[in-house]
This record gives structure tokens, C-alpha cells and sequence, in this order.
């Protein structure tokens, strides 16, 4: 009896920490992050290559480097 007990315990254990590693991850992953930087200093790349572009072609033509900017500022946890 004691050995069904203890198998028990420790099925338990494992699964308590299983969960709370995972609420951790998903903690420190999720959309209410703040973003490390100002929206002006993220991205300089793509936002270089989007002026760029809208100077020289105007923003209709400029689509994709619009887009490319938007999603890199998401991944830097900005909500745009």
C-alpha cells in the first residue's frame, strides 16, 4: 500500500512543476510584455529600408517593407 502511495506522490510532484515551468514560459512570452526599447530606437533596419523606399516610390509601392517594419516592431513586443 505504501508503494502505491508514494508512486502517487511523486506522479503528482512531477506534474505540479511540469505546470508551473510551463505558466513560467508562457508568462514571460506573452502579449502584455513592455517592450525594451522606445518604438523610435526598435527596428532600424526595416524602418530604414521602409523611408527609403516611400521616399523614392511612395507608400503604395512600399508594401512590403511596411509590412516587414510592422511585423519586426510586433516581435519587439509593440502592439501595432
Amino acid at each position: 500500500m505504501s508503494e502505491l502511495s508514494t508512486q502517487n506522490i511523486s506522479s503528482t510532484l512531477s506534474l505540479s512543476t511540469t505546470q508551473k515551468n510551463q505558466g513560467s514560459a508562457t508568462a514571460t512570452t506573452g502579449p502584455d510584455l513592455k517592450p525594451k526599447k522606445k518604438i523610435c530606437c526598435a527596428c532600424p533596419d526595416t524602418k530604414k529600408l521602409r523611408d527609403e523606399c516611400i521616399v523614392e516610390h511612395g507608400e503604395a509601392a512600399c508594401a512590403k517593407w511596411i509590412e516587414a517594419h510592422i511585423q519586426c516592431l510586433r516581435a519587439e513586443g509593440f502592439n501595432v
